[in-house]
């Protein structure tokens, strides 16, 4: 069978993918194994040494951990110019120069370091207070981090990366706030992203938290959708935050941490002597930390597609609730198909592994079911 465009796109972003992932680990454990995690270790010991003894251990840290994350970026740096550059221009998806490219990705390694030095310093400082019971205060900030980060992240965050503005059609934005209040979801006001600045798809969002809610629509749903559409699209981002799948991701991902930490807690007691480290609170062992907490992803990974799926055929269920309009929502749903280069036709291993979202023909099957249930016309 010939392979589409938009299989093609997709079957290369996923090569993409593990091929990352995959020489990302294998790096990690040479580095481990080789002696170069001790290495780095003793030259960040030796850069700290005229430190003051409370000093030493925080400055090891964050010299070891910048270092690695340095090389990582440096490592990575091709293939993720080739999946998120080359492959989005060669598609039409990609409207960014390199230039524009190259900035973007810079600052998100420098968010990245950050929040590496402080994730790493807080988690070292719970391991040298308490190498018995580390993993329930780490977890616990990682949880935390994560809500303040859905609070913040409209106001500190997309900022950095897009241009916002207050929607200038009244009418639709007046019907986006009234579809808002069915849905019991109060939003602080409509805006429009500015994403066609670097990208040719299509999107709409409700992001935030209590007081930082609220709507984005693109321009480029704007430009070329309409009204009815852009709301049906809304009405299923709305669903997502009526039905409190925020708060059951943010509790399930704080699972799968304290998970991922208890299984880190064993290899620093269990492995951390056949690989040499000097105490759990070695930082020469941060290798081996990483590469447990991939082997813990990958392996929720599936568990954690299946739940994102049922959440999304519910919301879809319930955005036709809201607007009773399946024809909107049957024509938005194929444009942004086409607009997206959604991968329609996924094999059952790929669904299984990879999409958070259903297929795009059985979301449409869905709809002209509850079309036929509800005695409604589901268009063309």
């Amino acid at each position: 069978m010939n392979e589409t465009r938009s299989a093609r796109y997709h079957r290369l972003k996923r090569r993409a993918r593990v091929v990352a992932a995959l020489g990302g680990s294998l790096l990690l454990v040479a580095f481990l194994l080789s002696g170069g995690s001790a290495w780095l270790r003793d030259a960040a010991e030796a850069l700290a040494g005229g430190l003051s003894a409370g000093a030493q251990p925080w400055a090891v840290v964050a010299v070891y951990v910048t270092a690695l994350f340095l090389a990582a970026e440096a490592v990575a740096a091709p293939l993720a110019f080739y999946q998120g550059f080359v492959l989005e221009r060669r598609y039409g998806l990609g409207r960014q120069s390199a230039a524009s490219w190259a900035w973007d990705s810079a600052k998100v390694a420098m968010i990245g370091l950050a929040l590496s030095l402080a994730g790493a310093e807080f988690t070292y400082w719970a391991i040298r207070w308490s190498p018995g019971w580390w993993w329930v205060p780490v977890s616990g900030a990682f949880a935390g981090f994560t809500l303040l980060s859905v609070f913040a992240a409209p106001v500190l965050l997309f900022p950095l990366f897009f241009r916002f503005e207050p929607l200038a059609r009244e009418d639709l934005r007046r019907r986006l706030l009234e579809l808002a209040c069915r849905a019991g979801t109060p939003v602080l006001g409509v805006f429009e992203w500015k994403l066609g600045e670097k990208s040719r798809s299509a999107n709409a969002a409700l992001v935030g938290l209590g007081a930082t809610r609220r709507i984005l629509v693109s321009d480029t749903l704007l430009a070329g959708y309409t009204d009815s559409e852009v709301e049906v699209v809304l009405a299923h981002e709305l669903a997502h935050h009526e039905h409190g799948d925020l708060p059951r991701m943010v509790a399930a991902d704080a699972g799968i941490t304290l998970v991922t930490l208890l299984a880190c807690h064993a290899v620093l007691r269990w492995v951390g002597p056949a690989l040499g480290l000097r105490a759990p609170h070695d930082v020469a062992g941060l290798p081996a930390l990483l590469l447990t907490g991939a082997l813990v992803a990958v392996v929720s990974l599936p568990l954690v597609n299946a739940r994102s799926r049922a959440h999304e055929r519910r919301a879809d269920a319930r955005a036709l609730d809201l607007t009773g309009n399946p024809a909107a929502f049957l024509s938005a749903l194929r444009r942004l198909g086409a607009q997206n280069l959604a991968d329609e036709h996924p094999s059952r291993f790929v669904e299984w592994l990879f999409h958070s979202h259903p297929p795009l023909p059985q979301r449409l099957e869905m709809a002209q079911t509850w079309a036929a249930e509800h005695d409604r016309r589901p268009g063309a």
